[in-house]
């Protein structure tokens, strides 16, 4: 087995430690939410309605998705290191912006010009597949998915009390902090890993497209895709759910949101200490099978009649189980079909994960109407984790057909 580079914390002659890497990827999480409790202050501010307010996350969703289809080539072409200093650059300078934004207009557009930073995101699980194999990778970015889910879970927890006691400012303040300190990390202890091309960025750009014409990559793409689109339903859901068919009080919906993360945290870690001694594709089928049968027993406690809240959200802890296990090895995966466009694969992947969630999160949003319950939910979820055990499948496959999965 092939050994991890020799890693030295802030030498950038070797490649990056794990903590930048986690670090990286946090901050473009942080970014998406620890502002959300301050939409309230922020809509009496700037004089408008709450939903216009709202709008800041799904305009910063809709442009990191576009953002990620060109920051995979670009960094083939140009080198991770020189792409990650300059998009943190842009999100500090429209971070900065924000705190003098005049307008609800103008906070808008800067708002998405901040979403440069998902760059650290997409450009964190490209330079791991550099560093390391592909069974090693779905290990690495395992821990590295780990140490990022934790940012979601606290982050608005954070940028509630900054709200409370400095006003709404305070979190674009922290951000523009964080921002500054992970810069200076990549400046001091990120080599570059990316191999020199010996392409024209047009000529990477237009080979771009044999990813789409790739059996392995779709069935990687869309099992990770449809895996965390049950996750991005709940989203758009579970709020809905645990407010008005449960009657859950703000703080009590708070406590019981976060089950899906617990099991995240779990399914990273067993893919962390796993991946490598099974691979990824027997990860992803047991991921995709457990999101399933958990979302199967939960519907079927419905059906008769226990429609709890413990029921509910008990069994989402294995959707995020299933994910946990599922995303870190289809990542992997995707950026194993064709190692030298491995950031074209992440940034194409990343689009598709999170422009996928975004609309199935609007549309569970749009099926719960009164009188409904929780059941449009637990339906559109299961059949989302089903599609994902039938992408697998196509990638098992097509390594039959191959023999021992080289090529494609």
């Amino acid at each position: 087995m092939q050994h991890p580079p020799l890693v030295r914390f802030l030498d950038r002659t070797t490649p990056p430690h794990i903590v930048t890497l986690v670090l990286l990827a946090g901050l473009s999480a942080a970014t998406m939410n620890i502002f959300l409790p301050s939409l309230p202050s922020m809509a009496t501010h700037f004089d408008s309605d709450y939903r216009v307010l709202q709008l800041s996350v799904t305009l910063y969703l809709a442009v990191n998705a576009i953002l990620q289809i060109f920051i995979g080539p670009l960094s083939d072409r140009l080198g991770r290191r020189p792409v990650l200093l300059g998009a943190f650059a842009l999100f500090i300078l429209f971070t900065i912006g924000i705190l003098f934004a005049p307008t609800v207009e103008i906070f808008l557009l800067l708002r998405m010009g901040q979403s440069a930073v998902v760059a650290g995101m997409v450009l964190s699980r490209a330079i791991v597949r550099d560093m390391v194999p592909q069974d090693q990778a779905a290990s690495m970015i395992g821990y590295v998915t780990m140490g990022m889910a934790l940012v979601p879970m606290i982050s608005p927890v954070i940028g509630g009390l900054l709200d409370e006691a400095f006003g709404w400012q305070s979190n674009f303040v922290l951000l523009i902090v964080l921002g500054c300190a992970v810069m200076w990390l990549v400046w001091t202890d990120l080599g570059e890993t990316a191999r020199t091309p010996d392409q024209t960025l047009g000529e990477q750009m237009r080979e771009a497209p044999e990813l789409l014409t790739s059996p392995r990559f779709w069935g990687y793409n869309m099992s990770a895709t449809f895996a965390s689109g049950a996750f991005f339903a709940y989203l758009g859901g579970a709020p809905y759910v645990g407010s008005e068919v449960f009657g859950l009080s703000p703080a009590q919906l708070g406590l019981f949101f976060g089950a899906p993360a617990v099991g995240y945290m779990v399914g990273n870690a067993i893919s962390g200490a796993y991946s490598v001694r099974y691979g990824i594709n027997l990860m992803i089928v047991t991921g995709t099978c457990l999101s399933s049968l958990g979302l199967l027993v939960s519907l079927s406690l419905f059906l008769i009649g226990l429609e709890t809240v413990w029921v509910f959200f008990g069994f989402m802890i294995f959707v995020g189980l299933g994910n946990g296990l599922v995303l870190p090895n289809a990542t992997a995966g995707m950026l194993s079909v064709r190692p030298r466009l491995a950031g074209t694969a992440s940034g194409l992947g990343g689009a598709m994960m999170i422009g996928g969630g975004a609309a199935l999160s609007a549309l569970a949003a749009a099926l719960l109407v009164p009188g409904a319950g929780a059941f449009p939910l637990l339906w559109m979820m299961f059949i989302t984790s089903c599609l994902a055990i039938g992408a697998i499948c196509v990638v098992l496959w097509r390594e039959r057909q191959l023999g021992l999965g080289h090529g494609d």
